[in-house]
């Protein structure tokens, strides 16, 4: 199928120059010194207590982020599917920001508003909470980049649900939240 397309090869062979410069060689670096490190080292520099730590960050962070996104990600695309409102293509687009923005510009531009002299972190950190270099922080970030992609995700579901269903459901008695629960929520599981 793809052979008919001019310049095959030349395309084939910049996507693996790309992809082994930026993925291949520095995960075989990655693997190379830690098998030249040995057993013991490599444990022991695996369950360092700091390293603990930061995993542990990590994963709480990482978890709360997608427990959040998962909430606010389907409002957001329920809210864009289903109601017209005057500014709705602005939103819309103010979705998929955090696809535009390069990663280096999006963490300039949180720390800058969440830091201790910055818009927000003067709010929060007057009352105690520290926003910038925290796991409060580390969330924030994974919110604002992680967003888009549960949005981007449920809409089209949202979309292509069938009203009949919601209907068929309310003829036989359900509430609003027995339609939610039992009808409208399992079909957006896997894409949450």
């Amino acid at each position: 199928m793809f052979d008919v397309i001019p310049g095959r090869r030349l395309t084939l062979g910049i996507t693996l120059t790309f992809v082994s410069l930026f993925l291949f060689i520095p995960l075989a670096a990655f693997v190379l010194f830690a098998s030249g490190m040995g057993l013991e080292k490599f444990i022991a520099a695996v369950t360092d207590w700091r390293n603990v730590h930061a995993y542990g960050v990590s994963f709480f962070c990482a978890l709360a982020a997608g427990l959040i996104n998962a909430v606010f990600g389907l409002i957001i695309a329920w809210v864009l599917v289903g109601y017209n409102f005057r500014g709705k293509k602005i939103m819309d687009a103010l979705i998929d920001l955090p696809f535009a923005l390069p990663t280096a510009v999006a963490g300039i531009a949180l720390t800058t508003l969440y830091a201790q002299n910055g818009p927000l972190g003067q709010f929060f950190y007057s009352i105690g909470i520290e926003s910038a270099f925290s796991p409060m922080g580390i969330t924030i970030a994974l919110i604002f980049v992680g967003i888009p992609f549960v949005a981007r995700s449920v809409q089209p579901v949202l979309k292509e649900l069938d009203p009949q269903l919601e209907e068929a459901a309310n003829l036989f008695g359900a509430g609003n939240w027995t339609i939610f629960s039992k009808v409208i929520f399992p079909e957006l599981i896997p894409p949450l």
